[in-house]
């Protein structure tokens, strides 16, 4: 992984993106949705993560977020290592997922490849962290986050992608609650 790539500061406000191996659309059904949900909750309830946006797409995560615990790779690195193994699990486990053998063999493929992995890597390694240090460019980076889905074509308005934080900036927390960050009712 590249020096640029890092979290050099452990309390920082930090940008992330994260993909399944080979960009598959795995999160195509709710229930997987369910489960990336449910593990940043878990994770900004239990674990000391300050969740100031996200969105969910098909093939790839973004978070913008803060360690209270000081430890941000901890907090990606539970969060990616418990939704492989809940997703996985419900890939095997779901009767009607129809492309059952072919993610499960894709991500076996990419296990296969790196000598750290299990049987099967659903995620990429990297997560490309972007420590945010002004409200600018935090501004820059909620916008980028809210219209990933109308850009993707996935819908018209940002608010109307259900995994998205565009929505709780319309007062929904239907899918997850997120943090206030000082700063951002001046921008």
């Amino acid at each position: 992984m590249s020096r640029n790539y890092k979290f050099h500061n452990p309390s920082g406000v930090y940008f992330v993106s994260f993909a399944t191996v080979y960009w598959i659309d795995v999160f195509t059904r709710q229930a997987y949705f369910k489960l990336l949900a449910e593990s940043v909750a878990y994770c900004r309830k239990e674990k000391g993560m300050e969740l100031f946006a996200y969105c969910f797409m098909p093939s790839h995560v973004h978070l913008i977020f803060r360690s209270r615990n000081n430890d941000p790779s901890g907090l990606l690195r539970d969060i990616k290592k418990h939704t492989s193994k809940e997703v996985l699990k419900a890939i095997k486990e779901n009767p009607q997922e129809s492309r059952r053998e072919w993610l499960l063999e894709m991500f076996e493929r990419a296990g296969m490849k790196k000598g750290n992995v299990g049987k099967y890597q659903f995620w990429q390694h990297h997560n490309k962290p972007i420590e945010l240090w002004s409200p600018a460019v935090i501004k820059q980076k909620l916008g980028y986050v809210h219209k990933n889905p109308v850009i993707s074509g996935l819908v018209v308005n940002p608010e109307d992608w259900k995994y998205s934080s565009a929505r709780n900036f319309n007062g929904d927390t239907t899918i997850l609650e997120i943090d206030e960050i000082g700063f951002l009712d001046v921008l």
